[in-house]
């Protein structure tokens, strides 16, 4: 099973200091059709403005992880966790049994423009943690680079889930592959450029839900930066 997911077809959400496009039901967009993929339950792309941010607010027993692609976005939470994230940062927090936090842009002229993922854990109650990490763009560059795992591999985030995030950049010639394990499947989500996954074109928030493919091909690149999730097969 492949099923292209249009950019144009995402939930939006425009609160003046906030800018979302919502690629499954989230908050006041409700779409059946579109509720998660697997333990994946979030992936919105945000843009908050300069000077402005999310209030503190709590989560519990998620997998929360943000990719930010331009500016800086300030985090704080309840586990006294202070830090800020930048373009090639990935952070991880498992909220557990239970987290408060806040993120703020305190740039005064340039937006945050992050994704904000998701995904459900496979173990509730834990301790709440956090975690940070900084992915050059060469160690990205015409290569998947696993970012997020459940056992940390290649010096990726640690999450609590049988999931692995890998993200790359690709232009031109480059190419990149990846194997499925058998009773895997994969969401690929284009952030930003163009770019051409198993002969289907996707450009800058396109997304492809491959259900049973054994082999995933990268190719054609413009200016793609492209996330891959690597997934438990539902049941």
């Amino acid at each position: 099973m492949t099923e292209l997911r249009p950019a144009g077809e995402r939930g939006y959400a425009d609160h003046g200091w906030l800018k979302s496009f919502h690629s499954f039901s989230f908050a006041g967009y409700h779409d059946a059709r579109h509720m998660g993929y697997g333990p994946l339950r979030v992936i919105n792309e945000d843009r908050v403005a300069p000077g402005t941010g999310f209030g503190t607010h709590g989560h519990s027993d998620m997998e929360i992880i943000s990719y930010v692609l331009e500016g800086a976005l300030a985090h704080q939470d309840s586990m006294g966790n202070g830090s800020t994230i930048v373009r090639g940062d990935v952070q991880r927090m498992s909220a557990g049994h239970g987290v408060r936090h806040s993120e703020f842009n305190h740039d005064q002229a340039q937006a945050v423009h992050f994704l904000q993922i998701w995904i459900a854990p496979d173990v509730a109650g834990i301790e709440p943690s956090y975690e940070q990490k900084h992915f050059d763009a060469a160690a990205k560059r015409g290569r998947l680079r696993l970012i997020a795992s459940p056992d940390g591999a290649e010096g990726s985030v640690r999450i609590q889930q049988d999931a692995r995030l890998y993200a790359a950049l690709l232009d031109g010639a480059e190419r990149a592959e990846h194997a499925l394990a058998p009773r895997r499947m994969a969401y690929v989500h284009l952030a930003r450029g163009k770019l051409q996954v198993n002969g289907h074109s996707l450009g800058a928030g396109d997304a492809l839900k491959l259900g049973a493919a054994h082999d995933i091909a990268f190719e054609r690149g413009e200016g793609a930066e492209v996330l891959l999730f690597d997934l438990p097969q539902e049941a």
